[in-house]
């Protein structure tokens, strides 16, 4: 064993001393200057600001698109990441490619982009207009484009599990007399779920600070589609700090209750999935 002179890596004590004063700078004196800045506002004020019903639509909006796109993306990366992992295909390559697209690029090109491809008069709106459905400028397309940023986190979470997931026990639990549907239920989704619930909360956590993509989209109508991130930018421009922070407050709180809830159904989801094993 070596000696803890002769160690390559810092000790303990030292390696916690850089992680705490790293989490501090980075993440924890941010935070509490967000709350610090909010508790300038007096408690009425405070209400005032958080339940204004145009903030209250924008979390309406943030929250429930974000669920909704990280739900959708739980179920198509499944597919897609089944299919990459399962299956040969010409342009194979190219599609895995594709899955990270959303990572590189930058989120106003990909907004512009989105916008370009369903407004009215767009390649693919100009023939959904004449079917009544309007993607750009409505909920709709705030739900196209949280669902085109978040698919790369699900795909690549449940896509190394796949890849390291044995087809011998599929085909044990066909020779048993169990069906695809069978032996995928029983099988290979209890091993996957772990996995599939943390691309979901990875989802959900970009797509709900999401600005840059879907700002263009959205057409920021009031009462209708507009985001609480636009919601806190706004009153970062009036130069009303505390009435911003106090909205990002709340979309903190709310956001970390919801993470901590998924993470909480992943971790006993693993240790179900563990005793079942």
């Amino acid at each position: 064993m070596a000696s803890s002179g002769n160690r390559v890596l810092p000790g303990f004590g030292l390696s916690l001393g850089y992680t705490l004063v790293y989490l501090s700078l980075i993440v924890l004196i941010p935070l509490a200057a967000v709350f610090l800045k909010a508790s300038s506002l007096g408690v009425a004020q405070f209400w005032d600001v958080v339940t204004s019903p145009s903030v209250v639509a924008s979390y309406k909006l943030s929250f429930g698109a974000s669920l909704l796109a990280a739900a959708i993306n739980s179920v198509f990366g499944l597919m897609l990441a089944w299919a990459l992992v399962r299956y040969s295909f010409p342009g194979k390559r190219l599609v895995d490619a594709l899955v990270d697209l959303p990572f590189a690029l930058p989120t106003a090109v990909a907004g512009i982009a989105l916008t370009a491809l369903y407004a009215p008069n767009g390649w693919v709106g100009q023939y959904l207009e004449p079917l009544g459905i309007k993607v750009a400028f409505t909920p709709l397309g705030v739900l196209v484009a949280l669902i085109f940023i978040g698919l790369p986190f699900v795909v690549r979470t449940v896509q190394p599990i796949l890849e390291d997931l044995d087809t011998e026990f599929e085909e044990a639990a066909v020779s048993l007399g169990a069906d695809r549907w069978q032996a995928f239920r029983h099988v290979v989704f209890p091993t996957l779920m772990p996995a599939l619930m943390t691309g979901f909360a990875m989802a959900f956590a970009r797509a709900v600070g999401e600005y840059g993509s879907v700002i263009f989209i959205a057409g920021n109508i009031p009462m209708v589609s507009e985001i609480t991130p636009l919601m806190i930018i706004t009153k970062l421009e009036q130069y009303d700090y505390a009435g911003a922070t106090a909205i990002a407050v709340v979309m903190l709180v709310f956001s970390f209750a919801l993470l901590l809830l998924i993470n909480g159904l992943q971790t006993w989801t693993a240790k179900r999935t563990g005793r079942a094993r």
